[in-house]
């Protein structure tokens, strides 16, 4: 598969925790839909980025880490690839994880491009995680960051905590929201037997 005259550079940046028992035969495995779209015919042949600058993807097996800083030439089927990669990763996650990907317009000329014209860049965050509730964590703390960030331009970091417990709030109706469309359909559990699912509420930072 040639990318070289491809629309986008598209940049795939993360890191996550990997599960202790996970190998390099199962990490390659999960990310085959990026090297393979890369062209390359093993993890080890598709782990450099476009960029010798950028260090690829990495597996650091000793700490149980996969890093992300890579770049593939691509068009907009590459989000099909990147739905895959995030469910395959799902399985092998330790922990909840954000990955970003940015979608450069290799194609736009800011010098020669009329001035009405704007360049196609796009920003995906993407979230893996083993369960639903390590997903929303990684959400909710992202979230925090951004908003208090934002806030604390106007606000002492202290005058804060009724606006994280709002988050929080909205965070928890999500998840009890989501734990009852789990049990819709389910038969009833047997005697001293719990119906509800969906793994564990995600932690709240007070």
């Amino acid at each position: 598969m040639s990318h070289y005259n491809a629309p986008f550079e598209i940049h795939v940046h993360g890191q996550v925790q990997l599960r202790a028992d996970v190998d390099f035969s199962q990490l390659q495995e999960a990310l085959k839909p990026l090297w393979k779209y890369a062209g390359a015919r093993s993890l080890a042949d598709g782990a450099s980025s476009a960029y010798e600058e950028e260090p690829g993807i990495q597996f650091d097996a000793k700490e149980h880490i996969l890093q992300m800083c890579w770049t593939v030439r691509g068009d907009e089927d590459f989000r099909q690839s990147l739905d895959e990669m995030c469910m395959s990763l799902n399985e092998l996650a330790e922990q909840g994880a954000a990955i970003e990907v940015t979608f450069y317009d290799a194609e736009f000329d800011e010098d020669e491009a009329p001035e009405e014209e704007e360049a196609r860049d796009d920003f995906v965050m993407l979230f893996v995680g083993p369960t639903p509730a390590a997903i929303m964590q990684v959400q909710r703390d992202l979230l925090v960051q951004d908003v208090v960030n934002l806030m604390e331009r106007h606000f002492d970091g202290s005058e804060l905590g009724g606006v994280v417990s709002e988050i929080d709030k909205l965070f928890s109706q999500r998840f009890d929201a989501l734990v009852s469309s789990l049990e819709i359909g389910k038969p009833p559990r047997g005697p001293g037997g719990s119906g509800h699912g969906g793994g564990r509420r995600p932690r709240h930072l007070h």
